[in-house]
């Protein structure tokens, strides 16, 4: 699906879910919800062959291959959590919508530890030298 078809759905789903909210919210919300859940697997199909280069890349750059998986997890959390928190928001939820993000925040900081570690005992080395 290419980019002039995604605004297309985006943009009908929008005209749609705005004229039947006065009668039924519901399925209004559905609507929008469930546009937004065809855009996004249709990027996350555009965006695989994307990642799955940038993982070669990250391995023939001789980098440790451990910090490219947390980029890349981390890009992938994120993506998530925005399309969650945004479903949330249509939904009237924003005090959900940021719990969620904030789920997100965390689940980064947990698999980015890791590498606060290895800088952290790198620093330390450094100071011990100097």
């Amino acid at each position: 699906m290419d980019i002039v078809s995604i605004c297309f759905i985006g943009i009908f789903a929008s005209i749609s879910a705005l004229s039947i909210k006065k009668h039924t919210p519901e399925i209004s919300t559905i609507l929008a919800i469930g546009a937004g859940v065809l855009i996004f697997t249709a990027v996350i199909s555009k965006i695989l062959p994307v990642i799955e280069e940038l993982q070669i890349l990250i391995n023939s750059a001789g980098a440790v291959s451990e910090y490219g998986s947390i980029l890349l997890k981390t890009v992938g959390i994120c993506f998530l959590c925005q399309f969650a928190g945004d479903c949330c928001r249509d939904s009237g939820q924003s005090s959900l919508a940021s719990r969620v993000e904030l789920a997100g925040r965390a689940a980064i900081l947990i698999i980015a530890m890791p590498m606060f570690e290895k800088l952290i005992s790198v620093a330390v080395g450094l100071i011990n030298q100097g």
